[in-house]
C-alpha cells in the first residue's frame, strides 16, 4: 500500500509518498481502506513542525478520514466488513470531559494519521458515515465539524434566538456558520474578503465585518445587537485576535478558543470585569460527534469543500490551506 509520511522538518518539502506492507488488525481493532482524508490546520501545523510535537518520525500526518471497514480483529462485534465509516480524532475519548488519555489517542499526532490507503484503528475509533454524504464530505467531519458542533452547543449552549461571532471563513467557521443557520442562531461573520462574506450570507450569515477595512470591528458587532455583544464567539485567531473577541462577547458571554492561527499577547481583566466564560475546546467525544451526525442526516447539511485534490499530489493541498484562499474544507481524495 502507499501512505504519505513526514520525515524530517522540512515543512510540506518534507512530505514522502512511500510503500509500506499492508497492515492488518489486531484484537480490537480493524482494517480500514480509505478512500478520502480532509485537512486541517493542525495537520499543516504538524508538517511544518513535526520535532515541537514530541512524536518519533516518521509519521503519518492527518486525523480526518472515511473509508470502508476491510477485516476485524479478534473480538470486534460492533463493526462488520463492508461498512462505511468516518474516523474519529480522538480515539479513546467516548463521552464526559478531555483527559490526558483521550489526548494521547489523537489521530495524525501522538497516533499515527490517515493519509495512507489502509489504516489499523480502534474498533470504537471510527462511526457509521452519515448515509447522504459522499466519502468526501463525510471526511470533513471528524475535527473541524466537531469543533464547531463542540464550540456553540456544548462549550457556549447557543439557543436559538440567540447570536454568535464567527471569525474568518476557515473549516470550523464555516461548519459553525451552517450549525447556527440551521439552530436559529443569528451569526455574525468576519473575513478580509468582501467575496467569502457574500459566499457567507448566502449561507445563512445575518451579518459581514471586512476586518481589513473595518479595525474597531468589536464596536460593529456591539451595535449589531444594540450595544450589549454577542451570546458566544467561536474563536479560531488566538491571541492575536482574542481581545477583540473578548471586547465583543456581552457580560456573561462565552469565547470558545480554538485555534492559535496569529501571535500577540493576552489581557485577562476583560474576563474578569465582563463574567466571560473562556473556553479551550478541542474537538469533541464519540458521543458529540453521534449527535452531531443526527442533526446532520436530519437536516440534510452538506459540508462546504471548497478544493478536492488528488491523493497522489497531497502536497498541494496543505500548500494551498497556507495559501488561505480556500473557503470551507480541502480534501485529499484517494
Amino acid at each position: 500500500m502507499r501512505a504519505w509520511q513526514i520525515e524530517g522538518d522540512g515543512g510540506i518539502d518534507a512530505l514522502a509518498l512511500v510503500e509500506r506492507p499492508r497492515p492488518e488488525p489486531g484484537p480490537g481493532e480493524i482494517l480500514v481502506r480509505v478512500t478520502a482524508n480532509a485537512i486541517n490546520y493542525r495537520d499543516l501545523s504538524t508538517i511544518r513542525d513535526p520535532l515541537s510535537r514530541g512524536f518519533p518520525l516518521p509519521r503519518t500526518p492527518n486525523s480526518d478520514g472515511a473509508g470502508v471497514v476491510e477485516a476485524v480483529g479478534p473480538g470486534v462485534t460492533t463493526v462488520q466488513p463492508g461498512m462505511a465509516v468516518t474516523t474519529t480524532f480522538f480515539q479513546d475519548w467516548e463521552d464526559g470531559g478531555c483527559t490526558p488519555a483521550a489526548m494521547a489517542s489523537a489521530l495524525g499526532g501522538a497516533r499515527e494519521g490517515v493519509l495512507a490507503e489502509y489504516v489499523v484503528l480502534n474498533a470504537r475509533g471510527v462511526l457509521p458515515k452519515v448515509p447522504d454524504l459522499s466519502d468526501e464530505e463525510a471526511a470533513c467531519l471528524p475535527c473541524a465539524a466537531l469543533t464547531a458542533w463542540n464550540a456553540i452547543f456544548e462549550t457556549a449552549a447557543l439557543r436559538p434566538g440567540d447570536t454568535v461571532l464567527l471569525l474568518g471563513t476557515g473549516g470550523v467557521s464555516m461548519f459553525a456558520l451552517q450549525f447556527a443557520a440551521t439552530a436559529g442562531i443569528r451569526a455574525i461573520m468576519t473575513s478580509s474578503s468582501d467575496r467569502k462574506l457574500e459566499e457567507a450570507a448566502a449561507l445563512g450569515a445575518a451579518h459581514g465585518i471586512n476586518y481589513r477595512e473595518v479595525d474597531d470591528w468589536p464596536a460593529v458587532v456591539r451595535d449589531l445587537t444594540g450595544g450589549q455583544g454577542v451570546d458566544g464567539v467561536v474563536e479560531v485567531g488566538g491571541p492575536g485576535t482574542l481581545q477583540k473577541s473578548l471586547d465583543a462577547v456581552r457580560v456573561g458571554g462565552t469565547v470558545a478558543l480554538i485555534g492559535i492561527l496569529t501571535g500577540g499577547t493576552i489581557d485577562p481583566l476583560p474576563v474578569m470585569r465582563k463574567s466571560v466564560r473562556l473556553n479551550g475546546v478541542y474537538v469533541g467525544s464519540r458521543r458529540m460527534f453521534r449527535d452531531m451526525n443526527r442533526a446532520i442526516e436530519k437536516h440534510a447539511i452538506r459540508p462546504r469543500i471548497s478544493e478536492v485534490v488528488p491523493f497522489n499530489e497531497a502536497r498541494e493541498a496543505y500548500r494551498l490551506m497556507a495559501s488561505q484562499q480556500h473557503m470551507g474544507k480541502i480534501v485529499i481524495k484517494f
